[in-house]
């Protein structure tokens, strides 16, 4: 039997550095290249460190690192009128959000867009299964990263009942071929699994229940999912089994450090698609032009928004 207050304190840390990944999330959007080295690398770190975990000065550094070059390859993604489609799976609280958000944190929305699908409405059941997939791939110069894909067949509806036995094997019959038609056309397929532990799930869903602006993350299917583990487990094996191909393999992320599973996954991204940094014009800004007879209007007291913050 482990030791109980050994373990106790182990759970502790664990959910404070939880805690301090949520701030991590606002320091992100605030912090900028420039001024990294003074905001954090001339500080001592902050907050528990388990063995085997990343420094947060170090996690922020390769970051902003990793997200210039994703920048980088926007811009290639774009000068070569690429089509790259990229799919997360994964168990409910594995990290794929988290994942997504810092790729697409600093790139164009018009050229990376997430698709997060929501259930089949009554139309969209009667379909081909594919679809409602299909009409959100990417066009030329397009990064699409799809929350959940196609795979839901093979997972939460495989586990939760919501097809048959012959729609569950009709994806199979059809998703590797539909798959190698996708990469035929010229797009570029990635898939990746992000993989946590049962201790780390249970963490992590605890974290949520406690914390009242996670709790929306949180639905009836995901506490459904948690007591159903082991048939998600066999559901994932024969998945990653049955649909892992040469055109379209699948890669694992270990998740259970979500810093390091966010900046392996960007860096394994990187290294899958060449390209090459692309040369922009100077920006120059105009001088703005002024007309004599021009008198700004004063904006109506009532239409502006209190100043709270002082």
């Amino acid at each position: 039997m482990p030791d109980t207050e050994a373990f106790k304190q182990s759970m502790i840390n664990r959910a404070e550095e939880d805690l301090l990944d949520g701030y991590d999330e606002e320091l992100e959007m605030e912090l900028d290249d420039d001024r990294l080295d003074a905001l954090l690398m001339d500080v001592p770190s902050q907050g528990p460190v388990r063995e085997g975990t990343i420094d947060r000065r170090v996690y922020f550094r390769e970051l902003f690192r990793l997200q210039g070059e994703l920048v980088k390859l926007q811009d290639w993604v774009v000068h070569k009128k690429l089509k790259v489609c990229i799919l997360f799976e994964g168990r409910d609280a594995a990290g794929k959000g988290g994942a997504i958000k810092r790729i697409t944190q600093r790139l164009n929305p018009r050229v990376a867009r997430v698709v997060a699908l929501p259930a089949p409405n009554e139309r969209e059941r009667t379909q081909w299964y594919f679809q409602r997939y299909v009409a959100h791939l990417p066009a030329a110069g397009e990064i699409v990263l799809f929350d959940r894909s196609w795979y839901n067949r093979a997972g939460v509806e495989r586990v939760m009942g919501f097809c048959t036995d012959e729609q569950y094997e009709e994806f199979f019959r059809s998703v590797n071929g539909f798959e190698q038609m996708l990469v035929r056309s010229g797009i570029v397929l990635l898939k990746y699994w992000f993989s946590i532990t049962d201790d780390e799930q249970h963490l992590r869903f605890t974290m949520r229940i406690k914390d009242p602006l996670k709790q929306w993350k949180l639905s009836p299917m995901d506490l459904e999912s948690r007591r159903r583990w082991e048939e998600y487990t066999k559901a994932k094996e024969v998945m990653l089994e049955r649909s892992h191909t040469p055109e379209a393999p699948w890669w694992i992320v270990e998740g259970v450090d979500k810093k390091k599973a966010r900046l392996n996954c960007m860096q394994h991204l990187l290294e899958q698609i060449p390209y090459e940094e692309v040369d922009h014009p100077t920006v120059t800004l105009p001088e703005r032009v002024h007309n004599p007879d021009y008198i700004r209007h004063p904006v109506p007291p009532e239409m502006i928004v209190p100043d709270r913050y002082k």
